[in-house]
């Protein structure tokens, strides 16, 4: 990754950096591109709970609208996922 790049990355994600050394956890920085290979190495990741994804909120798909407006209003704590069945 150019220098650049990792100077304005490491200048954005200071502070959760910071939240993470304070809970003892490790943080790193991801760059991926949608592609079915990187998907299916994530998968396995989280399946093997190396990756272990923090869920705020699950909205069924006819709340789409207030998914949407809960992760727009910044307070989500996870990610937040929309039900489609």
């Amino acid at each position: 990754m150019p220098w650049l790049l990792k100077l304005i990355i490491g200048f954005i994600s200071r502070k959760v950096r910071r939240q993470a050394e304070k809970l003892g956890v490790g943080y790193s920085f991801l760059f991926m591109k949608a592609n079915g290979q990187q998907l299916s190495e994530i998968t396995k990741l989280v399946e093997q709970g190396v990756i272990k994804p923090v869920l705020d909120k699950v909205y069924r798909f006819e709340e789409m609208n207030q998914a949407f407006d809960y992760v727009n209003s910044g307070r989500a704590r996870g990610k937040v996922v929309v039900q489609v069945k």
